[in-house]
């Protein structure tokens, strides 16, 4: 039976996945479509800490780093009972495509049927801009700045 609580999403990025793993792995490249602060230390153990909205702390701590390929950590919201940080765990494959990037995510661990719909919300918003980045475009003001 598959899990009804786990978030899944699968987009084709057109860039290598090497620059598609810099955009997600350094504080100053997430910044350029998602968040207004980062703290990001892509190593087992490292913090993951990002402003999503600049009202809203995303928290967890890498679980396993594969450069270029892929990506776990757990995350959370900072202040929140319903997903505190550390909470679910998200993991992202970057799978090598001739034109460019495979990107999979699965965010699992979440606690309820809202909450993975409002997750999936937001990871189709900011994987959107993400690869509006990759490809080379600016993504403008995020419209969700703000939002809690």
């Amino acid at each position: 039976m598959q899990d009804l609580n786990v978030v899944r999403r699968e987009m084709r990025i057109p860039a290598p996945p090497a620059a598609v793993f810099a955009l997600m792995t350094d504080p100053e490249n997430i910044l350029r479509w998602m968040g207004t602060e980062a703290q990001i230390e892509p190593q087992p153990g490292g913090i993951y800490l990002v402003n999503v909205t600049g009202a809203r702390f995303a928290r967890g701590t890498f679980r396993e780093v594969v450069p270029v390929h892929r990506l776990a950590y757990s995350f959370g919201w900072d202040g929140s009972e319903v997903v505190p940080p550390e909470s679910s765990l998200v993991e992202i494959d970057l799978i090598e495509q001739p034109d460019g990037t495979l990107l999979r995510l699965t965010h699992s661990g979440l606690p309820n049927a809202e909450q993975c719909a409002g997750h999936a919300e937001g990871w189709a918003h900011y994987l959107d801009r993400l690869a509006e980045v990759a490809a080379g475009r600016k993504p403008g003001p995020d419209p969700w700045a703000g939002r809690v």
